[in-house]
């Protein structure tokens, strides 16, 4: 990835959705060549010299400090999410590309949290990477995301399910938030991870395919995948509607377990007992 690049871009598109009034200065009116902020109103907000935040926005971020990064992240109204991802950005345009710094990624479970998911028999949890790579399910989960763990190229991966697989269409209920939750996922781990060449060929990849993959890329939002509500289509057992907790792996660096619920008395609770109840009987065993 083209690091001092991409925080040219990712600063770009921030101010685009910004107007004079959002961060409380005067517009004078006139022909404004690109839309939201120009870059000497983010300056004067963020506080530093418009020739400073110009070398930055070209991608020159040697000696960054952290109060500016505050400052530019107040000036344009970034999200914790945003933040850390421009933090991300302008750590690795300083770092440069040294393998020796690059971090492992993990693919398998240790033992005792292998152990862990298979004892949670009554909620599914699906184990992805920071690519969305399927890492590991337990029973249940293997269930639930059955037609994505149906993949002939392993690993299965969350991204290429939702944009090549016609199928999840059918399965998320609200596919077109899907496809933006999860670029703006992926986009966030690019910025953590700029050297992963299996992160780079998955996007290569999907820009290639999906031309609403390469569109919502483009906008360079990012996110973070915590908790919410999943709604799906079950092929088996039918509508369901899930919460869902992500939790990170202390001892496992870049792995997340997502545990999925429902809510107490609710159709969809009968429903996914129906289903725990199914994969016990057919002793499905999860991808």
């Amino acid at each position: 990835m083209d690091t001092p690049g991409e925080i040219g871009a990712f600063l770009t598109s921030r101010r685009a959705k910004l107007t004079p009034a959002d961060v409380g200065l005067p517009d004078f009116g006139g022909r404004r060549r690109v839309p939201g902020l120009r870059r000497e109103e983010v300056a004067l907000v963020a506080g530093m010299s418009s020739e400073y935040y110009k070398r930055l926005e070209r991608g020159n971020a040697i000696g960054v400090s952290a109060a500016v990064v505050d400052g530019i992240s107040r000036a344009l109204q970034l999200d914790d999410a945003e933040h850390a991802h421009l933090n991300d950005l302008i750590r690795a345009a300083n770092a440069g590309v040294n393998p020796q710094r690059r971090p492992v990624r993990k693919t398998q479970l240790t033992p005792s949290i292998r152990q862990t998911i298979d004892a949670m028999s009554t909620v599914p949890v699906f184990v992805q990477n920071g690519r969305l790579d399927a890492v590991a399910v337990n029973r249940l989960g293997g269930a639930l995301f059955s037609e994505m763990l149906d993949d002939t190229r392993p690993p299965a991966n969350a991204a290429r399910f939702v944009f090549l697989d016609a199928r999840a269409q059918t399965f998320y209920r609200e596919w077109d938030g899907q496809t933006r939750q999860l670029v703006a996922v992926l986009r966030a781990e690019a910025g953590r991870s700029p050297y992963d060449r299996q992160l780079s060929d998955l996007i290569g990849e999907l820009s290639t395919r999906s031309d609403l993959f390469r569109k919502l890329w483009g906008a360079h939002d990012v996110r973070e995948h915590r908790t919410g509500l999943k709604s799906v289509h079950h092929p088996i057992v039918g509508d369901l509607d899930l919460t869902f907790q992500a939790l990170d792996f202390a001892s496992d660096r870049g792995l997340q377990m997502i545990v999925f619920s429902a809510e107490p008395g609710s159709v969809t609770l009968e429903r996914l007992q129906l289903l725990a109840n199914l994969t016990e009987t057919t002793q499905v065993a999860p991808s």
